[in-house]
């Protein structure tokens, strides 16, 4: 019997409390990652209040994991004991259906996430099955690695599958946890970066993130001035917006995307994006093949996550700061 300790949450909106639970065996396609470094995302405070009506108590949060390999399953190839790996959102998928075979599994419709069903990373070790532990780089240091697991693949995924090249022009709105990374990525693909946020003391800030132009999002006049000039507009932002007045700021083929959640149901007019061919779209995580790609980049172009550091212990204190936005940009716990 292996007993893993952590910090659960017994019922909706409660606070973190010390639990152990008992693992069983290790199956033969998974392994145990001894966890050094766990991300606190939105997503958890979304799970620990069970806004989504899918959270079961007890549970342990956490799904921006980094730490070593302590145990292998008998079928795994791959790893040792020892490997440094990440885990983000997702801990399986069926690995059979359209989507895993085409290299999408984030797209599984039975896709596992890492701490719904199952206790994730505010804890001493976690288990997932092998396919969705990777390997991180030398040159990314952990505390910074654990974000990119989570918000990081968020905002790389659109950028590369949408074609950001050095010729686009990329909006991003929001300057947050998605939003500082999305920026530094935008950036390492080669385009012109504009940032957009309601904060106009986040200016200096954000162009040192890599941006080359802010524009103040209260500012509608700013906004329209825009018309048709960018190719990719990726909304980080949790608040409701002028999602007509940034539609318009698109060029022909232009594409609005979504990768954080508005409050309110989204409505555009029709005639804008029949008249450009523009589009809208949401986008989610990635496949562990793309979070691969995604930790070389960053490696190798210096993408970092500004964090704030706190103690395993101190989980209930780093949720909360989250919950307030209080935190620049993301919160990681150590053990």
């Amino acid at each position: 019997m292996a007993m893993i300790k952590g910090y659960a949450v017994h019922a909706a909106g409660a606070e973190l409390l010390p639990f152990k639970y008992d693992s069983g065996e290790l199956k033969p396609h998974d392994v145990e990652v001894s966890i050094t470094h766990c991300g606190v995302c939105h997503s958890d405070a979304s799970l620990i209040d069970n806004d989504w009506g899918m959270s079961q108590y007890p549970f342990i949060p956490g799904h921006e994991i980094v730490g070593s390999i302590a145990a292998v399953g008998s079928d795994v190839q791959g790893f040792v004991v020892g490997d440094r790996v990440g885990i983000g959102w997702q801990a399986d998928s069926c690995g059979r259906c359209e989507w895993c075979r085409k290299g999408d599994e984030n797209l599984c419709l039975q896709a596992q996430p890492t701490c719904v069903h199952r206790h994730g990373g505010y804890a001493e070790s976690v288990r997932v099955s092998a396919r969705f532990a990777v390997k991180i780089p030398a040159a990314l240091g952990s505390d910074s690695a654990a974000p990119l697991l989570c918000a990081g693949i968020t905002v790389y995924s659109p950028l590369r599958s949408l074609g950001i090249n050095p010729s686009s022009r990329v909006g991003v709105i929001g300057i947050g946890g998605l939003g500082h990374l999305a920026i530094q990525f935008a950036r390492v693909f080669g385009a012109e970066v504009t940032a957009f946020s309601s904060s106009a003391n986040k200016e200096e800030e954000a162009l040192k993130l890599g941006a080359h132009h802010f524009v103040n999002s209260r500012e509608s006049k700013a906004v329209n001035g825009l018309a048709g000039s960018l190719d990719l507009i990726v909304s980080t932002a949790n608040a409701d917006q002028d999602w007509g007045g940034y539609v318009n700021t698109l060029r022909p083929h232009g594409t609005l995307c979504f990768v954080g959640v508005a409050p309110k149901p989204i409505s555009l007019p029709a005639f804008p994006l029949i008249g450009a061919m523009r589009c809208v779209c949401g986008s989610n995580i990635g496949s562990p093949s793309r979070i691969a790609e995604m930790l070389d980049v960053a490696a190798r172009h210096g993408v970092k996550a500004t964090v704030e550091r706190f103690q395993m212990s101190e989980a209930n204190q780093a949720v909360k700061r989250v919950r307030k936005s209080q935190v620049r940009y993301r919160a990681v716990l150590s053990n």
